[in-house]
């Protein structure tokens, strides 16, 4: 088991964790060195046990703040999905796939083509069989 020393109000402390949580560990006693700062600038020093309660107790205070707020916004969010709903079911994406307007004579001209192609085809031939 992997031992991390952390530094909380000055004071060293080997902890403990789990493979691969140490970077969990190394930040959330960062979080607990932050508040044991406010603790022991605004008292002075106290005893080790009491900054540590002092500094959990108002992490803590500050995690329930954060909870009120995401529970909050989880009701707010509740309340919001059927919007979304009826403004993309009264949109209408028109699927439209564009055709190049064909003359309805076309048809007629190609065959007269088709024809003179193949009437100018046999003259050649002709022509060549003629000189052979």
């Amino acid at each position: 088991m992997p031992e991390v020393e952390i530094t909380v109000g000055g004071r060293v402390f080997p902890v403990s964790c789990q493979p691969g949580e140490e970077t969990f560990l190394i930040s959330a006693a960062r979080m607990l060195d932050g508040e044991a700062a406010a603790l022991t600038g605004q008292i002075g020093r106290m005893p080790e046990s009491r900054m540590l309660l002092m500094a959990g107790l108002m992490l803590a205070d500050k995690t329930a703040g954060l909870e009120d707020r995401l529970r909050e916004a989880e009701a707010a969010l509740a309340q919001m999905p059927a919007a979304p709903r009826v403004i993309t079911e009264r949109i209408e994406i028109p699927v439209e796939v564009p055709v190049a307007v064909v003359p309805e004579d076309l048809a007629i001209h190609l065959a007269e083509l088709a024809a003179e192609a193949e009437a100018l085809a046999e003259e050649i031939e002709a022509r060549r069989a003629g000189v052979a």
